[in-house]
């Protein structure tokens, strides 16, 4: 992959600058300063509303991502997931899962699958290889062997990296980061997510 490469960073974190705005803040800095070019999508921010389990979108068929009913902000989110080369794909950890805001978008990817209505399952659309690469990135209150081995977050991170078409190069899992009120993060950390971030954008 060339330094040219364009990064999407989707932010599923509630909070301005808490634990996870911050290594996501560190992953861009590292990807700006090789070259790349980044956006990050809050979706604190972004106007998505809840699927409506439908399923209209699963029923076009064809590679592209299926078309939602709902006129919101997932049409030019999928865009952007389209047409970047690489994802750096982040969440909390809330009630031992991705956050709400998270799984919200999760399930508006269910574009990304091709469902009629006489088969039994689904099937994805992104079977071409090799895949695009992905960082994945969670935090939470317990120390961070315990959320990686215990709460589901990861997994689910992982998932919709996968769901897109993406391969995860790593995950950063910082624990304790509910230790203080306006916790900052520390130069290990830091330095980790900078080291990540790099990989994505290596050949």
């Amino acid at each position: 992959m060339t330094h040219a490469a364009k990064v999407l960073v989707i932010n599923g974190s509630y909070r301005d600058d808490g634990i996870t705005d911050q290594v996501v803040a560190a992953a861009v800095e590292a990807l700006n300063g090789a070259g790349a070019e980044t956006e990050i999508v809050n979706l604190r921010d972004y106007p998505i509303e809840f699927c409506l389990n439908c399923r209209e979108c699963t029923q076009q068929p064809g590679a592209a991502p299926g078309t939602c009913v709902l006129d919101d902000g997932m049409h030019e989110l999928i865009d952007k997931i389209e047409t970047s080369q690489a994802y750096i794909l982040a969440s909390p950890t809330n009630f031992s899962s991705v956050t709400a805001l998270f799984k919200r978008f999760m399930e508006r990817l269910v574009a990304y699958a091709y469902w009629p209505w006489d088969n039994p399952y689904p099937k994805s659309r992104k079977t071409e290889t090799p895949r695009k690469k992905a960082l994945l990135i969670s935090s939470s209150a317990a120390p961070s062997w315990m959320g990686r081995w215990f709460y589901g977050s990861g997994r689910q991170l992982d998932i919709a990296a996968k769901t897109i078409g993406a391969k995860s190069v790593g995950t950063l899992f910082t624990g304790l980061a509910s230790a203080e009120k306006h916790q900052r993060l520390t130069p290990k950390s830091v330095a980790r997510a900078r080291s990540l971030a790099v990989r994505l954008i290596e050949a």
